[in-house]
């Protein structure tokens, strides 16, 4: 894509990998609904959905958990959808049009840089338990070897870009459904399922909110980047369409799937499940219910560091450059084992998250206080020329609402936050007291 409509105008290629990690991504490389919604399901059927319905299983009834997954995916429905119109819209990832959508340049930045740091940490992590895996399908190579090589693998395929990982996509869910499906059955056959829908929880019983928090907050991160992967939609129909496909069947399909198993073996742990199912087969979902979620960790923390750089240090950095390094960074540390130290630490960035929903719901629908800068170039294709650098009300509102999502003791955290953010924002836009500091260039990229 190439214009010279004003300095803010970004040239990219139309083609390769790199991605449109500081522009709008054109109408002419955008895709039908199925195809993004494949990497969509990829995501929601992923380990994390697994082991997530049989943590569900194991301190609740059947029907408990049902009704937690049912209320906690028509949340996150909600929450996605509409951030995922603002992306099929704009054309814009997550982090980048948050420099219009509330927090400013300088906000984007810390944006950017909290998805990247979180993203890649569970990059990692998720990596060290494929590796656990394979070392346990193939002993001749330690844990560290595997971690090494499943990082690395990851990496090169996001180095690919969105229509890399769409064809992992393509052979990895199907393989991973059928196998999932394998394992269901292969259980479920030497029990009754009439006896474990109405059997009681095999551990500590876990109360209804508790459990349709659990899910909701499971993939609210997903919720927030959503626009990376919606930018490469076509239309709000499209979003719609991937977003109930991708969390009703893959929370259904697989987080029912492990309240069952977990009903039948009376265990959590979610390797023990998929092994005394399958066997050996059991690692193989495993790493291809990693591969999914993680290839999008890596992608959405490449963007968010590109935009970090971007503001704070003023340069144009590749954004497969990017994931070269991170990803690498992030294998090292998983393959010694460093990242597991950090798991509380990446908790504590969880609850940043859901403010940045309502706060980017609330300027983009309600208060539209920068929406028109975004408006008058959207048909040219271009950026707008400035975006405020601090938005000071703003950043008061994510910590409260980050604080509200952490220490308020009813209601569902992850939604209270989402809400209390909206609010906030909103009486602040019709206070006057969303006023910016500065004012920052956004500066011409070419190819």
């Amino acid at each position: 894509m190439s214009t010279n409509q004003d300095d803010a105008t970004v040239v990219e290629p139309s083609s390769g990998s790199n991605d449109y990690p500081l522009s709008r991504v054109p109408p002419t490389v955008r895709y039908g609904w199925f195809r993004v919604a494949v990497q969509r399901f990829g995501q929601m059927s992923a380990l994390t959905q697994f082991l997530l319905g049989s943590t569900l299983g194991f301190s609740m009834t059947f029907w408990n958990a049902f009704w937690a997954i049912t209320l906690g995916a028509l949340i996150l429905e909600l929450f996605t959808i509409f951030v995922g119109f603002i992306g099929v819209k704009e054309g814009l990832n997550t982090s980048l049009l948050a420099r219009w959508t509330g927090f400013g340049s300088a906000g984007s930045a810390v944006i950017g840089l909290i998805l990247a740091v979180s993203l890649i940490g569970w990059f990692g992590i998720q990596s060290g338990v494929s590796a656990a895996g394979l070392a346990q399908l193939m002993p001749f190579l330690p844990i560290w070897a595997w971690a090494l090589i499943f990082g690395l693998v990851v990496t090169a395929i996001v180095l690919k870009g969105f229509l890399g990982m769409q064809w992992v996509a393509n052979i990895t869910v199907p393989i991973f459904i059928i196998l999932v499906g394998w394992a269901v059955i292969a259980e479920l056959t030497k029990h009754s399922v009439g006896t474990l829908v109405v059997s009681p929880a095999p551990g500590p019983t876990m109360p209804l909110l508790s459990g349709v928090t659990l899910v909701a907050g499971s993939f609210i991160a997903g919720a927030v980047i959503t626009p990376d992967m919606t930018r490469y939609n076509r239309t709000r129909a499209d979003v719609v369409k991937q977003t109930v496909v991708g969390i009703t069947l893959g929370e259904y399909a697989v987080g029912l799937s492990g309240v069952l198993l977990a009903h039948a073996v009376k265990s959590a742990d979610v390797t023990n499940i998929v092994m005394s199912s399958v066997g050996w087969v059991g690692i193989i979902v495993i790493i291809f219910g990693t591969l999914k979620i993680n290839d999008w960790n890596l992608y959405s923390g490449g963007l968010g560091f590109v935009n970090f750089i971007d503001t704070v240090f003023h340069k144009k950095v590749s954004r497969p450059l990017v994931t070269a390094i991170i990803g690498v960074l992030g294998t090292v540390l998983a393959a010694f084992g460093i990242l597991n130290f950090f798991t509380g630490f990446l908790t504590i960035l969880s609850v940043t998250f859901p403010p940045i929903v309502g706060i980017v719901l609330a300027e983009y629908f309600v208060v539209k206080k920068w929406r028109p800068q975004l408006e008058e170039t959207r048909a040219t294709g271009a950026m707008p020329s400035t975006s405020p650098t601090w938005v000071p009300a703003t950043l008061v509102i994510w910590l409260l609402s980050s604080l509200v999502a952490q220490f308020v003791p009813w209601g569902l955290g992850p939604v209270n936050a989402v809400v209390a953010a909206f609010l906030l924002y909103f009486i602040a836009g019709k206070t006057g007291l969303l006023r910016s500091i500065g004012e920052s260039k956004t500066e011409r990229v070419d190819a």
